[in-house]
């Protein structure tokens, strides 16, 4: 979880621009989209933390 405030916090903190940019765009896309990509996040967080702690 700390991990992804930091993600979070350097494209807020560095790129402004492009984090309004980014939710402008979240705004206009599709409901099954949107869950297609919060599914693969998901999957590729577990992946990531199965490796990490393996």
């Amino acid at each position: 979880m700390g991990l992804v405030l930091v993600i979070e916090g350097l494209i807020y903190g560095g790129f402004p621009s492009l984090a309004k940019r980014l939710a402008a765009e979240v705004l206009s896309m599709p409901e099954n989209a949107l869950r297609a990509v919060g599914l693969a996040s998901i999957a590729v967080g577990v992946g990531l933390v199965w490796l990490a702690r393996g």
